[in-house]
């Protein structure tokens, strides 16, 4: 059975950096999409970004674009997240997650694709 546990969240300043880390077990990541979402205090969960399982297809929301990157190395079965720039806005709950396809519909990634979960990692951008 498919687990995904993320890590690499912490605290950091404005314009600073972080990579999240997506690490699989149980089952081989090489046949799933992966897709980062976040949840904001008092606000619902958005979708950052997403990869298929090839690297062929990668979407990134716009508020994020040009200042994360999405990765994957099959090899050891993680998917990245690297992070730069980092504003007070990307405050949250960082969770990773598993599913067939990385598209898009009306703007946003469907949550409704992706499963299983990880429990998620802090990410607190601030001074």
């Amino acid at each position: 059975q498919l687990q995904l546990v993320e890590s690499g969240g912490g605290l950091v300043q404005p314009g600073g950096s972080l990579r999240l880390s997506c690490a699989a077990s149980g089952v081989t990541l090489d046949y799933y999409a992966i897709g980062w979402f976040r949840q904001a205090p008092g606000r619902e969960r958005e979708g950052v970004s997403c990869i298929s399982a090839s690297a062929g297809s990668i979407y990134y929301a716009d508020s994020v674009k040009g200042r994360f990157t999405i990765s994957r190395d099959n090899a050891v079965n993680t998917v990245y997240l690297q992070m730069n720039s980092l504003k007070p806005e990307d405050t949250g709950v960082y969770y990773c997650a598993a599913g067939p396809l990385c598209r898009v519909v009306r703007d946003l990634l469907p949550e409704s694709d992706y499963d299983p979960w990880g429990q998620g990692t802090q990410v607190t951008v601030s001074s």
